[in-house]
């Protein structure tokens, strides 16, 4: 496989593009292919026609056909025109990122959630690029009116892949709405949700916070792709549930986003979020700034956020800790490899919790044991006194609790008075 990206100084010198190439290697060793070259051209702007210069096309044209290489890569998305134009010009197979992440996507879609939000956003990716697979069949016929059989066997093609996207988009539906019917309870339990770019290492605190989660990890990207929520205990005697979620890339396709809209939900119910940073990558900070845009793309707007930094312990120059520490103070540094820190993680989740819970204060009747048990089963009772025949119960629950606790107290006092 040959690798191939633009850089575009200043705005994308070509050290950027040389760590951008690694991070595409990656994906190409994580869809099992071997990278044997590559190519960066420094361009202001990609050829409509052909991406690069046509220059360095007919060089590449030299490589490709001299050598063992039988795909080339680009680390951007190509246009159908330009897919189609290099396709025939290195007579090879012609693959870009998107497709590539696609490739990997239904590689590792293990649920038949996963598997329908993939194929879905394949298709979507294959419809404006079906004219160049069936390019051995567009010979058109003489008269005015008549249509070649290729330009028939196209549109036959293109109804089947839209009749395809239509029923993978209401089966999703129908999924969305059996998953929300299935998870309308945990709406009151504080809910957590683990998200940054993929492989800082989600998937592998997940398991050492939640020993029996069993979430897939591996050294590789989209090692997780189906959302796993599991019970976290904490010693404030709190449960959260605690949701990994598919990991942010560069260039994430947009398709992707929307199909595992249903899947990235679980980020948008969670309380607060732990963005978990590869603290050892050099490309952190953009690796950031990615992820925070994601979530803003998604829809997620609030900024309860708790930053950590994980892989610590792959870090070699202690100074560089010492300053990320200074630039970040807010920031937690564990390692979930060792088991580093993790109990100052629970704590400051812990704390972020409270924050969610209001104490209130009621007094009632020692015989009202309708009202008492209820808050003793849905809430936790913090204090008790009695005063007289009454008792004053101090109590503390989450606000998403709050509506139906009220509801209840209210009730019950309105009960007590038309007794009395």
């Amino acid at each position: 496989m040959l690798l191939v990206g633009v850089s575009s100084a200043p705005e994308l010198t070509k050290s950027a593009v040389e760590d951008y190439l690694n991070e595409l290697e990656f994906l190409a060793d994580t869809a099992g292919a071997e990278v044997v070259s590559r190519v960066i051209q420094e361009r202001k702007q990609k050829d409509p026609a052909w991406f690069l210069g046509k220059g360095k096309v007919e060089e590449m044209e030299h490589i490709v056909k001299g050598g063992l290489i039988d795909i080339v890569l680009f680390d951007d998305e190509l246009s159908p025109v330009q897919a189609r134009n290099l396709g025939r010009v290195f007579d090879c197979k012609v693959v870009d990122r998107t497709e590539l992440i696609l490739q990997i996507f239904a590689i590792r879609a293990k649920s038949a959630q996963a598997k329908m939000q993939v194929e879905l956003a394949q298709l979507e990716y294959l419809l404006p690029r079906l004219t160049r697979l069936w390019t051995h069949l567009s010979k058109q016929k003489g008269g005015i009116g008549t249509k070649g059989p290729g330009e028939t066997q196209i549109e036959t093609d293109r109804r089947l892949v839209r009749k395809r996207i239509s029923s993978l988009k209401k089966k999703l539906g129908d999924v969305a709405l059996q998953h929300a019917t299935q998870t309308k309870e945990r709406n009151k339990i504080a809910c957590v949700a683990l998200v940054g770019y993929t492989n800082t290492g989600k998937s592998t605190l997940m398991n050492r916070l939640c020993p029996k989660a069993g979430a897939y990890a591996e050294d590789r990207l989209f090692a997780t792709l189906d959302t796993k929520t599991r019970r976290l205990e904490l010693k404030i005697n709190k449960v959260v549930l605690l949701s990994d979620t598919v990991g942010f890339i560069r260039k994430l396709p947009h398709r992707l986003v929307e199909s595992f809209r249903s899947t990235l939900d679980e980020v948008l119910q969670a309380d607060f979020l732990i963005h978990v940073i590869d603290a050892s990558h050099s490309g952190f900070e953009e690796q950031m700034r990615i992820v925070l845009g994601t979530l803003q793309e998604i829809g997620v707007k609030h900024k309860n956020i708790i930053k950590v930094f994980n892989k610590i312990d792959a870090v070699e120059d202690p100074e560089t800790l010492r300053v990320l520490r200074q630039k970040y103070p807010d920031a937690l540094f564990v390692s979930a490899k060792r088991g580093i820190n993790l109990t100052s993680l629970k704590e400051a989740i812990g704390e972020y919790i409270l924050r969610d819970y209001e104490v209130r204060t009621i007094r009632t009747h020692i015989s009202n044991y309708k009202l008492i048990g209820y808050l003793y089963d849905h809430t936790e009772v913090i204090g008790k006194k009695y005063v007289g025949e009454d008792i004053v119960l101090e109590y503390r629950a989450h606000y998403k609790n709050l509506k139906q606790i009220d509801a209840r107290v209210e009730a019950s006092e309105k009960e007590s008075s038309n007794v009395a």
